[in-house]
């Protein structure tokens, strides 16, 4: 959101460079496409969000995180242990959960997100998404519920460190479960 925005954007891309071999990136006129597993692919977008932050100018990500999708080819290169087995029951999950976030590495830059977890082609989607909503609500970033959505706050290694743990706990393993994702940093509407 500046006069300067494709610099900051051009300057940003560097962040993404220790995740190049690891991920698939595509780029049109309207948006870019990262194709991975979950452990490259957060860690990848919170250190081009960061880097992005980092301007000072106010910026936002605006992102559809999905897997398991049945119209998608299964591309190898999303493989990952973080998915595909059985699921356990919700109490470890969470706490398995909380402690990643509460672990999570810190950046030193603030940013706010919302989300919406979307749980598909299973009976009990809802006790998914309360469950994510549990552990978020006992996360230390969760800010408070708004409509279709929950909002987070705190540094963005945490903040995308829960986005990760919600992608990857919450849903079957190998079913179809997707998160719609708004971060945004240097809000001057921010307070």
């Amino acid at each position: 959101m500046a006069d300067d925005f494709v610099g900051v954007i051009l300057g940003a891309l560097g962040g993404l460079d220790p995740y190049r071999d690891r991920l698939r990136i595509e780029t049109d006129d309207i948006s870019t496409l990262l194709v991975g597993p979950p452990e490259v692919l957060f860690p990848a977008m919170r250190d081009l969000f960061v880097a992005t932050a980092r301007s000072g100018k106010h910026c936002v990500l605006s992102a559809t995180i999905s897997r398991g999708c049945p119209g998608e080819p299964d591309d190898p290169i999303c493989r990952s242990d973080a998915l595909g087995g059985p699921v356990g029951p919700l109490g470890p999950r969470k706490d398995a959960a909380i402690a990643a976030v509460r672990g999570a590495a810190l950046t030193g830059q603030p940013a706010a997100a919302q989300f919406s977890l979307y749980v598909m082609g299973t009976d009990d989607h809802m006790d998914e998404i309360y469950g994510c909503i549990d552990f978020l609500k006992q996360s230390g970033v969760y800010e408070r519920s708004k409509h279709f959505c929950t909002k987070l706050r705190g540094d963005a290694g945490a903040i995308f460190s829960a986005l990760d743990e919600a992608f990857c706990r919450f849903g079957p393993g190998a079913g179809h479960v997707t998160l719609d994702v708004t971060v945004s940093a240097n809000s001057p509407s921010a307070g």
